[in-house]
């Protein structure tokens, strides 16, 4: 009997060493987080608000930048959210033509990146999204019934967490993928241990809202295969397949403007 109990001790000890490096690896890979940014007050330069949100293990920072076209009434509101190995300071200056259009636009950090404190994992993120979105949509001045989630590869994911649990009246994934686990098996893990699953496929399967999904035919790192899934599975989704790859397309906001105006947004 005791040498059944230290094998079964043994076999135990072996898995959960196999999962707590699942777990490493998988964090690794998802979320290579650039070096810290030196300014600290960055945001002032932008022109931006800062907001801080509560996360567990501590705090993420986020930027509310307003309209640059004055509006007679409440402006509806862009929500942002980047790739994985990218800050939200890179990001303030993309936004300057939606903002001409009278949207604000509200740039999310995730936990751990830049000066945000926490670990960036799909529960996190999700508080820092939510909480984001809270605080914005509370500003004087913001439409909380005009909000528009707009998240880029890895940010797909979070946008996508963020319509699970807050209203939004339109949806942008640009270069995302249908969930973690789908390509998972690319880096040799099992995908019912990833921790992270970000499963955009059953969010938008149940969204009922206009998306638009843009994607580069020449994406090697997400397959386009991954958009034509999501839309085929999306009952008010929009497809655009642009000539570029992964992190070389240029900013959509032709194709946005569009969408938004058909959206009821603009």
């Amino acid at each position: 009997m005791r040498k059944l109990i230290v094998a079964i001790a043994f076999v135990l000890g072996i898995v959960g060493a196999c999962v707590a490096g699942v777990v490493f690896l998988e964090r690794a890979l998802l979320f290579p987080k650039p070096l810290a940014p030196h300014e600290d007050a960055a945001w002032r330069g932008a022109g931006a608000q800062q907001l801080w949100v509560r996360v567990s293990g501590g705090q993420s920072e986020a930027w509310w930048l307003p309209p640059l076209l004055p509006s007679r009434g409440p402006a509806p509101l862009l929500v942002f959210a980047h790739g994985n190995g990218e800050l939200i300071d890179a990001w303030a200056s993309a936004f300057d033509e939606p903002r001409h259009w009278g949207l604000a636009a509200l740039l999310i950090e995730y936990p751990g990146y830049g000066r945000s404190s926490g670990s960036p994992s799909e529960a996190s993120i999700t508080e820092a999204m939510t909480g984001a979105y809270d605080l914005a949509t509370a500003l004087p001045g913001i439409d909380p019934t005009r909000v528009v989630v707009y998240g880029r590869s890895l940010g797909g994911g979070a946008a996508c967490q963020l319509v699970r649990h807050r209203p939004v009246a339109a949806l942008v994934l640009e270069s995302t993928f249908t969930s973690v686990r789908s390509f998972a098996h690319r880096y040799g893990l099992p995908g019912f241990l990833i921790p992270d699953p970000f499963d955009n496929l059953s969010v938008v399967r149940s969204y009922t809202g206009p998306l638009l999904i843009v994607h580069g035919v020449r994406d090697d790192l997400i397959p386009p295969a991954h958009a034509e899934e999501l839309h085929e599975m999306a009952p008010r989704s929009t497809l655009v397949l642009e000539p570029c790859g992964h992190n070389d397309c240029p900013r959509p906001w032709g194709v946005l403007r569009e969408f938004l105006v058909k959206a009821g947004v603009l």
